[in-house]
């Protein structure tokens, strides 16, 4: 059974958390999550704050366990802090850039790449760093995980679309004779 998931998990001040009809919602300052209940877990909302408690003694049950209490941890965090991700393109002629809603590549490709930015989330770009901001942590990694797959870094020069603080390893290439 998961450590974290047997200590209540607080709600900070203008933080509401409800459980009705199978699904948990959280509301807080940046916005409202709502996420279904899985079958196997309980979740009440107290005092201490959040409890999240299995139905019946199982392995899958277990394994939700620490799964959900993570969730509805993150659903907290988000509506009161929120969540970012940073993305670099490394390459000659690389570039990106946001126009409306909708986010506008060149990769190198025949074609310019356009990826529609989904709703809730903040696209911007400060000296081609591209930020994806948002209270939604999967919808902001899923987003950043769309982008990335576009183009991603390569182990010999190290071109492409990387997280910021990744390390590419990289490969030696071809010897001159």
């Amino acid at each position: 059974m998961s450590r974290l998931a047997k200590r209540p998990i607080a709600i900070p001040a203008k933080t509401e958390v409800t459980v009705s009809g199978g699904l948990v919602m959280v509301k807080g300052p940046k916005g409202t999550l709502q996420k279904p209940l899985n079958r196997l877990v309980d979740i009440a909302v107290g005092q201490e704050g959040v409890q999240v408690s299995t139905k019946q003694e199982s392995i899958a049950a277990r394994a939700t366990l620490g799964t959900y209490a993570s969730h509805v941890r993150n659903m907290i965090e988000g509506v009161n802090q929120g969540f970012t991700k940073k993305l670099l393109v490394e390459g000659v002629g690389y570039k990106w850039e946001v126009k409306g809603k909708e986010l506008n590549l060149a990769l190198g490709f025949s074609h310019p790449v356009k990826v529609a930015i989904p709703e809730g989330l903040t696209v911007t770009i400060e000296k081609g760093v591209l930020s994806i901001a948002g209270f939604d942590k999967e919808l902001v990694g899923q987003f950043a995980a769309n982008v990335r797959a576009l183009k991603k870094p390569e182990p010999y020069k190290g071109k492409g679309i990387r997280y910021e603080g990744e390390v590419i390893r990289r490969k030696q290439g071809k010897k001159a004779a």
